[in-house]
C-alpha cells in the first residue's frame, strides 16, 4: 500500500527525531562521564536513566492519550510539537545540571567520608533526575504521533507503530554515524546546540502542518480504543505471549552488545569509532529487518513462529566471526556476526508490537516501555553477572538459549476456515538450529586462547590477560595491550622524583597498569598510592613483577580501585608528584579526560608546594600533541616535555613553582641507591648517567610542539585526541577532490580561462 503523501511528514519528524535522540544519548552520557567517573557502574547507570525514561515516557504518554485523548480540542500534531520543543530544551538544561550535581556532591564530600557506594547512590540518583524527565518526553513521541495519524482518519493505521519505528531507526543510525562529525567541529555543547536547533525546527514545521489537517473532536472519541475492522483485519491474534517475546528482544539485544564489544575490541579498538561501528551496524541492520516487515510482515506474520530458533541461531555467530582464525577485516568481521541478528530483533519487534497494539496508542506504548524494560536489564544482566561469572562464549550461550525454548514451545497460529493442522515445522527447525549453535559454541576459538601462557581475569568492567614470558610479558585489557614491561614506565616515576630529591614523601600513580610506575615510586622509599580503573588488574602484578604482591602489603603501599580524575577530585591529600599514564593508544575513548584543562585544574589543587605532575603521552598525531601541549601550557606556568628512552611519546613535566635545570650526574646524585637499580634493571643505557642523558638530551620546546597543528587546547568539551575522523580522512580526501577538480578544470578551459 502506498504511503499517503501527508503521511510521510511523519516519517521525516521520526527520522530527525531518532537522529537528536542518539546524538543527546551520546553527548550526555559523555558529559556524566566527565561529572563523575569514567567507571563501568556510572555509565550503566546513566545508559539505564535514559532508557527508563523512554519507556516511562512510551507508557504513561499512552495512558493519558487513553484517558484524556477524546478531550483535546486540537490537532494532535500541536501535542507532538510541544513534546518536541520540550525536548530540544534538554540541550541547555542536562549539561547545567549535570555540572551542578557534580558541584554539589564535591561539597558533601568535603562534610563526609565518601565510600564508593555512597558516591554512586547519591550520583545514580542525580544522573535519574537529570536525564529521566527529558527522556521520558523522547519516549512519549511515539505513542503522541500514533494518536495523531489516527486523527487523520487514514487507513493502515494497525501499522503505525511500525511506520514510525522504522523513521527512528534510519534517523538513530545516522545519529550514531553523523554527530562524532559534529563533536569534532563543534564540541560536546556546540553539538547539542545543533540538537537544539533541529528539535525546533521539527516543533514548528509539526505545528505548521497541523493548520492544513482537517479535524474533529467528535471523531477523537474513538480514537482511543480498538475498532472491530482492526481487529478483524489482525492475521495473528494479539495475546498476551507478545508481550513477553518484546521483553526478551529487549534484554538479548541489548545484553548481546555487551558482550559485542568484549569480543570485537580485539579487532575494532577502543577508540570512539569502534564503539560507533558496532551500534551503527546495529540500528541498521535493525532498520533494513523493519523495512522488511513493512513490505512483506503481512504475508510473513504466520510464519513467524519459525523466526525465534533462528534468531538463536543468529545471536552466536559473533563466536565465527571472532574466532582468531578467521582472517577477516574489522569492519567486514563485526558486520557478519552482527548484522544477522540484528536485522532479526529490527523484524521482530515491531511485528510484536503492531500485533498487540493495533495502531492503538495505549497498547503500543505499554509494549514499547516493556521492550526498553528488556533494555534495562540486559546489559545489567550480562555486564554484572553473565560476564564476570561465565566469560564472553558462555554468557552469549545463556542469552541466546531463551529463544530455542521458544520454538519449542510456541504454537503456530491458527488459520480461519482451515481444519487440517499444519506442519509443526519448528520442532524441526529448532533442534537444527540449536545444534549449530552448540557447535559454534564449543568449537570455536576467542581471542584469548590464542595465548598458550596466560593468566586470565574477569569482572563486570574488562576480561585482562597477562601473557608470555621474561622480557616479552604484556597486559591486554579486552584484548588490547596496554602495557609492557618498558624502561618508560620506570621513567614515568624516576624523571619527576629525581627533580625534587630531598623534598618528597608520596606520589600518586593514576594508571597502575603492570605495576613497573608504583614499583619505581616505592623504590625510593616514599609512600605511594596508585588508581586503576579495572579491578582485575592488579590481581596479575605478581606475574610481572615477583615482589609485586609483597609491595602492595607495604605500608607505603596504598591501592585504589577508582577512576583517577574522579578519585583526585574527592581526595583531599596533597602530593609531591603525581604520575599519569593513559592507556594507550592515545585515541582511547575517555582518554582525554586525563589530558584535558579542566583535569589538569583538579590535578593542580592536589600538588604540594613544588610539587611535579609527569603526563605522559603516547604518541598521537600533530594536532593532539599541540592540543595536549596548549592544555599544560594553559594550566601551568612552568612546562618541560622529553621524549622518551626509547625514542616514541613524551614525558612533561609541569609545575607551579620552576622546574630546575639539572644535569643527568646531578639526578643521579639525588636518587637512593634502590631507586638507581630499579631504573637500570631493565637498562638500556650501561649506567644510571648515560639513561637520563638520553632522555635530558632530547628535550623538546613546547612551542614545537602547538605550532605543529592549529588546534584548540585539549577541553572536556573538545577531546581532539579521540575524534579525528574529520581531519585525518574527510579533510584530506575533499582537499584531494578538490584539487583533482582545478586540475581537470585547468585542462578543459586551458589555464586562461581557469584564471
Amino acid at each position: 500500500m502506498r504511503t499517503p503523501p501527508d503521511r510521510r511528514w511523519y516519517f521525516v519528524f521520526f527520522l530527525v527525531s531518532g537522529f537528536c535522540s542518539i546524538l543527546y544519548e551520546l553527548v550526555w552520557v559523555r558529559l556524566a562521564m566527565a561529572q563523575f567517573g569514567v567507571t563501568t557502574p556510572l555509565v550503566s547507570m546513566a545508559l539505564s536513566a535514559f532508557m527508563a525514561g523512554l519507556g516511562f515516557g512510551s507508557w504513561g504518554s499512552g495512558r493519558l492519550i487513553r484517558k484524556y485523548g477524546h478531550r483535546i480540542g486540537f490537532h494532535p500534531l500541536r501535542l507532538y510539537a510541544l513534546t518536541e520543543a520540550l525536548i530540544g530544551l534538554s540541550a541547555v538544561a542536562v549539561p547545567g545540571a549535570l555540572q551542578l550535581g557534580r558541584r554539589c556532591l564535591e561539597q558533601m564530600g568535603s562534610h563526609l567520608s565518601w565510600s564508593s557506594s555512597d558516591y554512586y547512590l547519591v550520583s545514580g540518583v542525580w544522573l535519574a533526575l537529570t536525564l529521566i524527565p527529558w527522556c521520558a518526553l523522547m519516549g512519549a513521541t511515539i505513542p503522541v504521533a500514533m494518536f495523531a495519524i489516527r486523527a487523520d482518519d487514514r487507513p493502515d493505521t494497525a501499522r503505525s507503530f511500525s511506520y514510525l519505528y522504522l523513521a527512528n531507526l534510519l534517523g538513530a543510525f545516522l545519529g550514531s554515524v553523523l554527530p562524532l562529525i559534529l563533536i569534532e567541529l563543534l564540541g560536546f555543547n556546540g553539538t547539542l546546540r545543533t540538537g537544539l536547533v533541529l528539535n525546533l525546527s521539527l516543533s514548528a514545521s509539526a505545528f505548521a502542518l497541523s493548520f492544513g489537517r482537517p479535524y474533529s473532536a467528535a471523531r477523537t472519541a474513538s480514537f482511543t480504543e480498538l475498532s472491530p475492522k482492526t481487529l478483524q483485519d489482525a492475521t495473528v491474534p494479539a495475546k498476551i505471549e507478545n508481550l513477553w517475546l518484546v521483553f526478551g528482544t529487549g534484554l538479548t539485544s541489548m545484553g548481546l552488545e555487551v558482550v559485542w564489544i568484549r569480543l570485537y575490541t580485539p579487532f575494532l579498538g577502543t577508540v570512539v569509532y569502534a564503539f560507533a561501528a558496532i551500534l551503527g551496524l546495529y540500528l541498521c541492520a535493525s532498520y533494513l529487518g523493519s523495512q522488511a516487515y513493512r513490505r512483506w510482515g503481512r504475508y510473513l506474520d504466520r510464519k513467524s513462529i519459525l523466526f525465534w530458533p533462528i534468531l538463536g541461531l543468529a545471536g552466536s555467530l559473533p563466536l565465527l566471526s571472532t574466532d582468531y582464525r578467521m582472517y577477516l577485516d574489522p569492519l567486514p568481521r563485526a558486520a557478519s556476526g552482527i548484522v544477522p541478528f540484528s536485522a532479526l530483533v529490527g523484524f521482530l519487534t515491531p511485528m510484536l508490537v503492531d500485533r498487540w497494539s493495533r495502531g492503538d496508542p495505549d497498547r503500543a506504548g505499554s509494549a514499547y516501555a516493556i521492550n526498553v524494560v528488556g533494555c534495562i536489564l540486559g546489559p545489567l544482566l550480562a555486564g554484572f553477572f553473565l560476564l564476570p561469572w561465565l566469560g564472553e562464549r558462555l554468557a552469549l550461550a545463556m542469552l541466546v538459549l531463551p529463544w530455542f525454548v521458544v520454538g519449542f514451545l510456541l504454537r503456530p497460529p491458527a488459520i480461519p476456515g482451515r481444519t487440517k493442522p499444519s506442519l509443526p515445522w519448528n520442532f524441526i527447525m529448532t533442534p537444527a538450529a540449536a545444534l549449530a549453535a552448540s557447535f559454534l559454541i564449543f568449537s570455536t576459538k576467542g581471542f584469548e586462547q590464542r595465548f598458550f601462557q596466560r593468566e586470565l581475569r574477569r569482572d563486570h568492567t574488562a576480561t585482562v590477560i597477562a601473557t608470555d614470558l621474561g622480557m616479552q610479558k604484556k597486559l591486554l585489557v579486552n584484548g588490547v595491550g596496554i602495557t609492557d614491561l618498558s624502561p618508560i614506565t620506570k621513567m614515568m616515576a624516576h624523571l619527576p622524583l629525581a627533580f625534587l630529591a630531598g623534598k618528597t614523601q608520596n606520589a600518586l600513580v593514576i594508571c597502575f597498569g603492570m605495576g613497573t610506575t608504583h614499583r619505581s615510586v616505592l623504590s625510593w622509599g616514599i609512600s605511594s598510592t596508585a588508581v586503576e580503573l579495572v579491578p582485575s588488574v592488579p590481581s596479575l602484578y605478581g606475574y610481572f613483577h615477583p615482589d609485586g604482591p609483597a609491595l602492595l602489603r607495604s605500608p607505603r603501599s596504598r591501592l585504589v580501585i577508582d577512576d583517577g580524575r574522579r578519585y583526585l577530585e574527592r581526595s583531599g591529600e596533597q602530593y609531591d608528584v603525581i604520575t599519569i599514564d593513559p592507556p594507550p593508544p592515545v585515541e582511547a575513548a575517555g582518554s582525554s579526560l586525563l589530558y584535558s584543562r579542566e583535569f589538569y585544574s583538579i590535578a593542580k589543587r592536589r600538588l604540594k608546594a613544588g610539587g611535579i605532575l609527569q603526563q605522559w603521552l603516547p604518541g598521537g598525531d600533530a594536532a593532539t600533541r599541540s592540543s595536549v601541549a596548549q592544555a599544560l601550557r594553559d594550566s601551568f606556568p612552568y612546562v618541560r616535555s622529553f621524549r622518551s628512552i626509547r625514542g616514541w611519546g613524551f614525558h612533561f613535566l609541569a609545575s607551579l613553582h620552576p622546574i630546575p635545570a639539572r644535569s643527568a650526574h646531578e639526578l643521579v646524585l639525588r636518587m637512593p641507591p634502590a631507586a638507581i637499580v630499579d631504573m637500570m634493571e631493565w637498562g638500556p643505557a650501561p649506567d644510571a648517567d648515560q639513561q637520563f642523558r638520553i632522555v635530558l638530551d632530547s628535550e623538546t620546546p613546547l612551542d614545537r610542539l602547538i605550532e605543529d597543528a592549529a588546534v584548540p587546547p585539549l577541553q572536556d568539551d573538545r577531546p581532539v585526541n579521540e575524534y579525528y575522523l574529520y581531519r585525518r580522512s574527510l579533510r584530506p580526501l575533499a582537499s584531494s577532490l578538490l584539487a583533482s577538480h582545478g586540475r581537470a578544470s585547468e585542462q578543459t578551459l586551458g589555464p586562461a580561462h581557469s584564471r
